[in-house]
């Protein structure tokens, strides 16, 4: 187990020759080297005999063979990994498909299928019996190991647990079995397993193969997964078994808390069986490491997973402790670089329509309780954050046919802002039909300035007129531009100037807040703000999305002018050549490193250790030296800690994603909580 909270799990097909339980012991040997890495190594159900055994599994000869190589594998097993196998096993004259649990040289318990499928192609009823029957709670295994000497023969016999209420325990690792049915019906085994505490649940399965299976089968083991906040494996017989009248493809998948993490190749997907049927013993497989930090993280969140249950839910189990090898490791685990944006064009675009539509949704919903006299209000900067509230707005007067030019879009140019900026400002509320307006601010500011005896970046004000003190602003060297006072008053001169006009429509994102990368008091403030829960990393695809299906001609060109703009508050003077010179991302970090570390930090309660893990085999944009990400880490969190006191006085507007930090929703925080602890 990684010293992170990582457990690395592999479900694994091997190849199967029907009743004959030591060639299927040789493949799953073989398996186990293979994955000498993995923790956990589960195998598909009846694994050792073959599932298709049919009336063979009456014959005393395949059963005592199964026991025999079952011990021979358990005995051969010496390291410290978890191993689960399938067999047929006999109890007081009745036959069970069991799972069994292996580690270190021990056989650790013995759990019986539940519930048997008798119906289509299934005829399990006929051999086997439920393990939802009254049973033993421990079973003794006899094996008759050689003959000594005089032809007397000597026999071996350990005590075994065997029941339905078996969990496995190593630290924080606790795994629950069950048998592919078992999944199926409405109250799986598994999901009682997870409310007795289990947080890594497997399933040994013999599933075969019809068209649209597989994919109702990913839907269940993802769903199941996340119903349970639990990591789910699952491994299915495969294509050597019998396919007198079915093929089994050897599907397996791996799935935490909703999210499919792994998935093999099977038949059906080009699953090349000549070169995977003997290869390592295996026929196909998935790994992938299971973060238990997370689960437990998810389930301490949720207040609803620990509510009292049924009666019939309550149910006691016996918890047989475990060993594994703590280590630190590479992860085989990749986390997306970009958590808010899909890596899949498709779905990307699902998600782009999906938030859009809330976007204008909630817009619609809050603006209809005004007066209709009241103009809709937005300060379009022409930047992206500016005109994704713009076409929010625009797609919502539209669909409540309402006269465009309620919507007033306020330029407000001031000492930092490009031709490019302004000219896109300019010419998308043009091309939508909204009422624009543009006002100068650099002379309130200046009055201002002045009002405040302030000299900005030292330059004195005396006889100075706004172009004078532009060109001034424009030749400073790049080491002296920094004047917060400078800033401020004209963040909140804008503000000031909306507020004053009608209901005023914010645009700041997900990750400025998250960042405090805003004016309190200023950009901060809003009568509602429809981009609140969108992260910077998404707004850019949200903006050529809605480009791209929802305009054309130059309204789309100009969309995807602003996509490409840098990011910027353009609250501080121009360079020389009057091109943008303040960069968000030079002063905090790129925006997709800050997403990265929001993302684990808020989402799943990550350490920083454990987002540097993760970090390092994230494939971002550009390639990052170790340094540099933690560098960026401790200034998300100092400015994440320092920011809650902007954070707690926000204007409403709409979750659209799992990350919120909305101070009357998903994140409540003291102002003045001490970063400390996470920076050490």
């Amino acid at each position: 187990m990684h010293l992170q909270g990582f457990l690395r799990v592999t479900a694994a097909s091997t190849p199967i020759a029907v009743a004959n339980p030591r060639a299927n012991r040789e493949s799953i040997c073989k398996a186990i080297r293979a994955f000498g890495d993995s923790d956990v190594i589960v195998f598909g159900e009846l694994c050792l005999s073959g599932y298709t055994s049919g009336e063979l599994f009456s014959q005393k000869t395949l059963l005592d063979s199964c026991v025999s190589e079952l011990i021979a594998l358990s005995q051969s097993v010496q390291t410290k990994q978890l191993i689960v196998v399938g067999l047929p096993f006999a109890v007081d004259g009745k036959l069970f498909n069991v799972a069994a649990v292996l580690c270190n040289g021990n056989i650790l318990g013995l759990i019986p299928k539940q519930h048997l499928p008798n119906y289509q192609e299934f005829y399990e009823a006929r051999w086997f019996q439920s393990g939802a029957m009254p049973i033993p709670h421990e079973v003794e295994l006899s094996l008759a190991d050689s003959e000594i000497g005089t032809g007397s023969l000597f026999r071996s016999t350990m005590k075994v647990p065997f029941g339905t209420d078996l969990l496995f325990q190593c630290g924080n690792a606790i795994v629950g079995v069950e048998v592919c049915e078992d999944l199926w019906v409405p109250i799986p085994p598994s999901s009682l397993q997870a409310i007795g505490g289990a947080n890594v649940l497997l399933n040994l399965s013999a599933s075969n193969e019809t068209i649209g299976k597989a994919h109702y089968r990913k839907q269940l083991i993802a769903s199941q997964s996340g119903k349970c906040i639990a990591a789910y494996a699952y491994a299915s017989a495969g294509p050597t078994e019998s396919t007198t009248d079915l093929v089994f493809g050897g599907h397996c998948l791996i799935a935490e808390n909703g999210s499919l993490l792994a998935e093999s190749k099977r038949v059906g997907t080009g699953l090349d069986i000549a070169a995977n049927a003997s290869k390592d013993g295996v026929t196909s497989f998935a790994t992938s490491d299971i973060d238990l930090d997370r689960i437990e993280h998810d389930r301490r969140v949720s207040g609803s997973f620990h509510q009292p249950h049924e009666v019939s839910f309550h149910k006691s189990f016996r918890r047989i402790p475990f060993e594994l090898a703590y280590e630190s490791r590479p992860l085989v685990r990749r986390y997306d670089a970009h958590p808010f944006v899909p890596s899949n064009a498709a779905e990307l675009d699902d998600r782009c329509a999906e938030i859009f539509e809330i976007q204008c949704a909630a817009l619609a919903k809050r603006v209809s309780m005004l007066p209709a006299s009241v103009p809709l209000v937005i300060g379009i900067s022409g930047g992206l954050d500016s005109t994704l509230a713009l076409i929010v707005a625009a797609k919502m007067i539209d669909a409540l046919q309402w006269d465009p030019r309620r919507v007033v879009g306020m330029t407000l140019p001031g000492f930092g802002t490009s031709i490019q900026t302004k000219t896109n400002a300019l010419q998308l509320m043009d091309l939508l039909g909204i009422a624009k307006e543009a006002i100068d601010i650099r002379e309130s500011c200046l009055k201002t300035y002045r009002d405040l005896q302030h000299a900005p970046f030292g330059i004195e004000l005396d006889g100075k007129t706004v172009d004078s003190l532009q060109l001034q602003l424009e030749q400073l060297p790049e080491d002296k531009r920094n004047d917060l006072v400078f800033e401020n008053v004209q963040a909140r001169m804008r503000t000031m100037l909306l507020m004053n006009r009608g209901f005023v429509i914010g645009t700041g994102d997900l990750s400025e807040s998250a960042l405090g990368w805003c004016t309190y008091n200023a950009d901060h403030m809003s009568m509602y703000n429809v981009n609140c829960s969108v992260p910077k990393t998404l707004v850019k695809f949200l903006v050529r999305y809605v480009a791209l299906n929802h305009y054309d001609g130059e309204v789309r060109r100009v969309l995807l002018d602003i996509a490409e703009t840098p990011i910027s508050p353009e609250l501080l003077p121009l360079s020389k050549n009057k091109q943008i010179h303040q960069s968000t991302e030079a002063s905090v970090g790129p925006y997709e490193l800050n997403d990265f570390f929001l993302y684990h930090f808020v989402r799943s309660g990550a350490t920083p250790e454990k987002i540097l893990l993760m970090a390092e085999g994230a494939t971002f944009d550009q390639a990052y030296k170790p340094e540099e990400i933690r560098r960026v880490l401790a200034t998300f969190i100092k400015r994440f800690f320092a920011a809650q006191f902007k954070r707690s006085c926000v204007p409403d507007g709409p979750k659209v994603g799992s990350v919120s930090l909305s101070p009357r929703g998903d994140w409540r925080m003291p102002s003045d909580a001490d970063a400390a602890a996470w920076l050490r």
